[in-house]
């Protein structure tokens, strides 16, 4: 996700951004989820979420999802879905399919499933045509519109409290219980977080170094943007041992949502930052852009170099923003590129 509307494609699709909450930074937060059983596959299971409950009386067959990366779950728990959102951003050869999800479909002997193209919005038709018997949300913008439309298809999972706000702990939890796989759930989000510490590990120069996950805007640099720890790209990061900017931590305590802003005016209120990621072409011609204004280029790591650009609408962008299967695929190369950027502290 990159600005508000790229931040959606990043974050969602990116879905950039897309994103969002009081559930917000810590992957250690429990999700708001209820069980009228034990964490097996026992049924009917009942979901808390920011628009109501949701009850599903028995163990789901065709398996729908909407947003970014809800799939991933099912996935990963060995359930091939019949249908998930298309992948507009991030997308290596044009077939509407994340790498890591090709290779997990390949691995599951599956073909394709119908894609869902988002590009404007939910096409609730497409997903009604694929005759789901829930549809995983737990990570998305869906508004109350779009909830109310989609449980007229099937019992739907929403995220716990804010638009583009759930962890990717909770993603997991909430989605993994709809489909009755609890426990499988809360060992896959072990088996990342010690993917992404092991990963972390290798790069001692990243101990505790504080991050800001931005958006430099090359046609506006009157404003900083950044995303807050409601966010799963800062979150996640926080959760995993990096340091987070005084602005930063303190935005994310008055707000209620994944992106903000500060004018480069107060500049001087990024002093602390010692890594900016970002999203740059293969040239990096934004952070240079950035180096030449008289505003921006007061931020010390904008100054100094310490940006890490991610080539923008790439794979390697796209997994900035975790997901279940992106975190084995590419956390290695994205934790290399933090490691390069503080070099040049």
């Amino acid at each position: 996700m990159r600005t508000p509307s790229r931040l959606l494609a990043a974050a969602a699709s990116i879905a950039v951004a897309l994103s969002l909450a009081a559930c917000g930074g810590s992957s250690e937060e429990e999700p708001a989820a209820t069980s009228s059983g034990p964490a097996t596959a026992q049924f009917p299971v009942t979901i808390t979420h920011a628009f109501g409950t949701t009850t599903i009386d028995k163990k789901p067959e065709r398996v729908a999802s909407v947003a970014w990366a809800n799939h991933e779950v099912a996935l990963a728990l060995g359930v091939v879905p019949v249908g998930f959102a298309k992948a507009a951003w991030g997308d290596d050869d044009g077939d509407g399919v994340l790498p890591w999800v090709e290779t997990k479909l390949t691995e599951l002997g599956a073909s394709t499933p119908v894609l869902f193209d988002e590009a404007d919005s939910i096409d609730f038709e497409a997903v009604a045509d694929t005759n789901p018997d829930v549809i995983l949300a737990a990570y998305s913008g869906l508004t109350k519109e779009d909830y109310d439309k989609l449980t007229q298809i099937a019992p739907t999972v929403a995220y716990p409290k804010l638009a583009w706000g759930t962890t990717l702990a909770d993603m997991i939890k909430l989605n993994s219980q709809a489909l009755g796989l609890a426990t499988q759930g809360d060992a896959l989000i072990a088996s990342l977080k010690k993917q992404t510490a092991d990963a972390y590990a290798k790069y001692p120069k990243l101990a505790g170094k504080k991050v800001m996950f931005s958006y430099l805007d090359p046609k506006d640099f009157s404003q900083v943007g950044f995303y807050t720890l409601h966010d799963p790209r800062a979150g996640f990061l926080a959760d995993t041992g990096f340091g987070t900017p005084a602005a930063i931590a303190k935005k994310s305590a008055e707000s209620s949502t994944f992106w903000e802003t500060i004018s480069a005016e107060q500049a001087d209120q990024f002093a602390d930052v010692d890594i900016i990621i970002t999203y740059d072409d293969a040239k990096g011609s934004i952070l240079a852009a950035a180096q030449k204004d008289a505003l921006m280029s007061k931020i010390p790591a904008i100054a100094r170099g310490s940006v890490a650009g991610m080539q923008d609408s790439t794979p390697l962008a796209a997994s900035a923003n975790p997901s279940p299967l992106s975190i084995g695929w590419g956390i290695d190369q994205y934790f290399a590129a933090l490691s390069a950027a503080a070099d040049k502290i």
